[in-house]
């Protein structure tokens, strides 16, 4: 921890915040845009006219952005407010968060231009995505020297909760990042490597990585911006720092263990599949902690709920958190999971998390941060953010539970069976029976892009005519107890 000199001025670096924080809500459109457009070729095929706006093409780069450009520029852009404000200090090495943000947007544009056109790094076979691995690492490495170069010369004893959440993610996303894509180079060829993992070995550690990608991606880092803007919203500390300290480290021990319940009935050996399942629902433990922890922060600041819509995004948020944890744990469970997987009822599963907690405590967030970092302490309209808010609650809703009738439709009519052991409906049969769900879906999609393009609407009315700010670093109050003053 460095010594605060009374007679120094250093101003927090908000420009690098302020472009993640912009590309945030662009990438959301992009996104989302993909998202609605694949939903609807499953209503209407025929939109599958191209190669590379073909549903196979597109959904995953519909995931991509959603996640990584999303989500991943959100949580840089989040960190890097949180950190600066809580350390009291700017941040370490401005030049090295500059080339994060160039860098990551560098990754999003190469992935929108590889994925539509075909290189797809599969497990078996990869052309051209190694070298995009390879300048991820460099940006990772990157955040992880400014996050923790920030830590290290922060003027205050106590390192906020928020920066613990988001700390694990970035060391553990750097470890999954390099141990998943590990590969072997094909002799004589510089763009095609195959996967270092064979067989069972390889769909463990895709697992491994992808749930703990989940775990760490879009769990624990965005628990960091509850921990900090739930309690700077509602006015009110955290409900009990002690809880958040337990809450970390249980999550973050419980969540390593969970991936093989992705597995269940295959290959994987039994013991590794039943290990899965107790630690997922071991999981629920710290995963509800961290959710009442969020929610009864808010004692004794209920009533703001009524006309403040930037803390109705974060409550809604934590409400789907608790819901897609819970799910996600009695998913888990063999007999539930020989029902749920391969269905819209995983759809589901995945988009409540992803739009009712990851989506929504992002919102909340950038609601926030934004005005802040033009100099103002609210958006332009705040009508038109309690409209985004009830767009999107209802998208949500709409997405979700058409998925939820969907897929318990789909596996029930999958496993009913004959009196002589033939299927009693065919898969197409099954097909046709979710199209009415799936133009629901479809409906719900619409709601949440059109919800994020007002938030774009209203982030340019806010900004418009603004003066940047890069506001100058208070000195740590002496009289205040640490933990107080982190927030």
């Amino acid at each position: 921890m460095r010594t605060f000199n009374a007679n120094e001025t250093e101003t927090f670096n908000y420009k690098v915040v302020r472009q993640f924080a912009i590309m945030t809500v662009i990438w959301g459109i992009v996104g989302m845009l993909a998202g609605v457009f694949v939903a609807a070729q499953l209503v209407w095929p025929q939109l599958n006219f191209v190669d590379f706006l073909s549903y196979g093409r597109l959904r995953p780069l519909h995931t991509n952005a959603v996640i990584f450009a999303f989500g991943g520029s959100a949580l840089f852009a989040t960190s890097y407010y949180v950190v600066q404000r809580t350390c009291h200090t700017r941040l370490f090495a401005s030049g090295l968060a500059t080339f994060t943000f160039w860098g990551w947007q560098l990754v999003i544009v190469l992935a929108a231009i590889t994925l539509p056109a075909g290189f797809t790094s599969s497990k078996e076979y990869a052309e051209l995505e190694w070298p995009i691995d390879i300048l991820i690492t460099l940006v990772w490495v990157a955040y992880a020297i400014v996050f923790f170069g920030t830590i290290f010369k922060r003027r205050v004893k106590h390192i906020y909760v928020a920066n613990w959440f988001y700390g694990s993610f970035i060391i553990t996303i750097a470890i999954l990042h390099i141990f998943n894509n590990i590969e072997l180079p094909v002799a004589g060829e510089w763009f095609k490597s195959y996967s270092a993992y064979a067989g069972v070995q390889d769909a463990m550690v895709q697992w491994w990585y992808g749930h703990n990608a989940v775990g760490f991606f879009l769990t624990t880092s965005f628990l960091g911006m509850m921990y900090y803007y739930v309690p700077k919203q509602a006015g009110r500390p955290v409900f009990s720092y002690r809880l958040s300290i337990v809450h970390f480290w249980a999550l973050a021990f419980t969540y390593m263990w969970a991936g093989p319940h992705h597995l269940l009935y295959t290959a994987l050996p039994d013991w590794t599949q039943s290990l899965g399942m107790a630690f997922s629902l071991i999981l629920l433990a710290p995963s509800w902690g961290g959710m009442v922890n969020g929610i009864m922060t808010l004692s004794g600041a209920w009533h703001r709920l009524r006309d403040d819509p930037i803390l109705k995004f974060l409550v809604v948020a934590l409400s789907f958190y608790g819901m897609s944890t819970f799910e996600g744990s009695m998913m888990s469970i063999r007999t539930v999971n020989a029902l749920s997987h391969y269905t819209e009822w995983t759809v589901a599963h995945v988009h409540s998390g992803a739009l009712g907690w990851v989506s929504m405590i992002t919102i909340g967030s950038l609601y926030y941060t934004i005005p802040r970092l033009w100099g103002r302490t609210e958006m332009a309209s705040k009508g038109l953010v309690e409209l985004h808010f009830w767009i999107a609650t209802i998208g949500v809703v709409l997405y979700i539970a058409s998925m939820w009738v969907a897929g318990v439709m789909e596996g029930l009519m999958w496993r009913s069976v004959e009196v002589d052991g033939t299927l009693t409906y065919s898969f197409v049969q099954a097909l046709e029976s979710k199209k009415p769900l799936l133009m629901i879906r479809f409906f719900g999609g619409s709601l949440v892009l059109t919800g994020i393009v007002l938030m774009f609407i209203n982030v340019i009315m806010t900004i418009k005519g603004q003066k940047v700010v890069n506001p100058v670093v208070p000195a740590p109050a002496e009289h205040e107890p640490q933990k107080v003053a982190a927030v």
